[in-house]
């Protein structure tokens, strides 16, 4: 069969399926809004298309998303004329339509199949917004403008035959009119490059060596930012600190936004929260603070397996992929109790669950926890065994992918 995935940053989500259906015998192309300069990768044939203009400077603000879904859908159709002039005809269309490239690929391919990646659908009440009362609706136009903000979903939920989420809440965000056309496949966890490692050692700072004997806390994002609690984690950094004298403290992300708004005045949130705790915490303890930035994955791997408590925190939204690698690694994890970490953290067994705004109760755990060392391997064996038997790649959610495929190709 001849397939096509669209994805703005191919390959994304479809790392691993795209180049398995090439080797089933497939017929894979791709198309990216990267600038490349090769036209293959893992058998998948690559093309790119690009935006030849930028958004309207006075459109009505509430339209600025939609117009840029806009453009790069027309970019993305100006590019299906050329490939369909070539006589390419795809049976299927996998498209992560998120930023609306697909939004008219069936006007080009009307016979074939479109399947969406459902990663989120936006909610004015009862998940991400409004969910931070530190952060509360300022202006009440911004829900109006969240409500068109759904336009590109709600077009592509006319038009696609099918949809994939990664987990059962993000699929339970969409309408009810279109829920029952979703599989929930998560996109796989490498569960054998990810596992302890007794033996793990890693040097940061060019001369701090760390072992498995180290007392070390790991707080993972892609970004620091309020939208993964990295504001209440630092609420709770300088009583750790006070009560876990030996204790380093790994803090890996970036200082830019990936959800949510940019922090006034030009400053990062990771700037302001470091501002906020700074005066409570001593230059002793603040020594063992480490702001590694964004780290490779041959870094991020042996920093998991060293750590004697993880902390992942994140309001009602997309699930990251580092709690699950974390769970891999069979880390000690202490987490908020938000409704995406509930198909996957279960308070106890599979790690602690704490409320997302109670610092105080945050703190509690990671100390006692750092003082159990049965507790904290029971719980990593635990977040493990569910990893593999839930989340594993090759075994459990690749095949589950390719049987979706087949379905819709048949």
């Amino acid at each position: 069969m001849d397939i096509l995935f669209v994805h703005q940053n191919f390959p994304g989500q479809f790392k691993h399926l795209a180049p398995v259906l090439v080797k089933q015998g497939h017929s894979v192309f791709a198309m990216t809004m990267q600038k490349i300069n090769f036209t293959e990768w893992k058998g998948v044939k690559i093309v790119s298309y690009l935006a030849n203009r930028g958004s309207s400077p006075n459109i009505h603000p509430w339209l600025i998303d939609f117009e840029t879904q806009t453009i790069r859908g027309e970019a993305c159709f100006k590019k299906a004329l050329e490939l369909k002039e070539s006589g390419f005809d795809p049976d299927l269309i996998v498209a992560h339509h998120g930023w609306g490239e697909s939004l008219f690929l069936k006007e080009v391919w009307n016979k074939a199949k479109l399947a969406i990646y459902c990663e989120f659908f936006y909610h004015a009440f009862g998940a991400d917004i409004g969910f931070d009362p530190e952060f509360p609706i300022e202006n009440p136009g911004d829900i109006c403008s969240l409500n068109l903000k759904n336009l590109n979903n709600k077009l592509h939920l006319e038009i696609a035959d099918a949809g994939l989420s990664p987990t059962y809440w993000q699929a339970s965000t969409f309408p009810d009119t279109f829920r029952s056309k979703i599989t929930v496949v998560h996109d796989g966890i490498d569960t054998h490059a990810l596992s302890p490692n007794k033996e793990v050692s890693l040097t940061i700072n060019k001369d701090i060596k760390l072992s498995k004997k180290d007392e070390i806390i790991t707080f993972v994002n892609r970004n620091l930012e309020p939208y993964r609690g990295y504001h209440i984690f630092m609420k709770a950094l300088p009583e750790i600190l006070k009560r876990r004298p030996n204790a380093r403290v790994l803090i890996v992300g970036g200082d830019k936004v990936s959800y949510g708004s940019q922090a006034k005045n030009g400053q990062s949130w990771k700037e302001i929260y470091i501002n906020q705790v700074r005066e409570k915490i001593s230059d002793e303890n603040w020594s063992r603070v480490h702001f590694l930035g964004n780290i490779s994955y041959d870094l991020f791997i042996p920093l998991l397996q060293l750590s004697s408590v993880h902390i992942y925190l994140t309001y009602p939204f997309v699930l990251s992929w580092s709690l699950l690698e974390a769970m891999s690694i069979g880390c000690a994890i202490i987490a908020s109790d938000t409704k995406p970490l509930l198909e996957a953290i279960i308070h106890n067994e599979t790690g602690k669950l704490v409320n997302f705004f109670d610092v105080e109760s945050l703190i509690n755990e990671v100390c006692e926890l750092l003082d159990d060392p049965i507790n904290r391997k029971r719980l990593g064996d635990n977040a493990r065994r569910f990893a593999i038997k839930n989340y594993d790649l090759n075994n459990v959610c690749l095949p589950r992918q390719l049987e979706w495929i087949n379905g819709l190709i048949n």
